[in-house]
């Protein structure tokens, strides 16, 4: 069993910055893949911005040059730097991997970005 516990959202207003954290339950970032979802009402779950086991990186195009993830294998933990925020940033921000074929989500955490 995998558990991720996501913490780090909030409020922020236009141009500002947060950053998410995940924390994983046993050392899998060195085997696994962790990915930063996000979420609106009424609208399909996103990907943002993912990190492969072997360390590639890749982001949706509206949060290139905006938003960097990161991990600290040694914490088990993968980060979500987001800089310049927008109102159309605001969602509920998951972290997701798969180890052995079985996905398993965080809780997620809420991001407002508002004036």
């Amino acid at each position: 069993q995998v558990q991720l516990v996501e913490s780090g959202g909030g409020l922020v207003q236009p141009g500002g910055s947060l950053r998410l954290s995940c924390a994983a339950s046993g050392s899998i970032l060195r085997f696994s893949s962790m990915g930063w979802f996000r979420q609106t009402p009424g609208k399909q779950r996103e990907l943002v911005a993912i990190i492969i086991r072997g360390g590639s990186i890749n982001y949706v195009d509206s949060v290139k040059g905006r938003f960097t993830i990161s991990r600290d294998i040694a914490k088990n933990t993968v980060y979500l730097q987001m800089n310049s925020l927008k109102a159309e940033d605001t969602a509920v921000y998951y972290c997701k991997t798969a180890v052995l074929g079985l996905d398993y989500w965080g809780q997620g955490t809420q991001v407002t970005v508002s004036s």
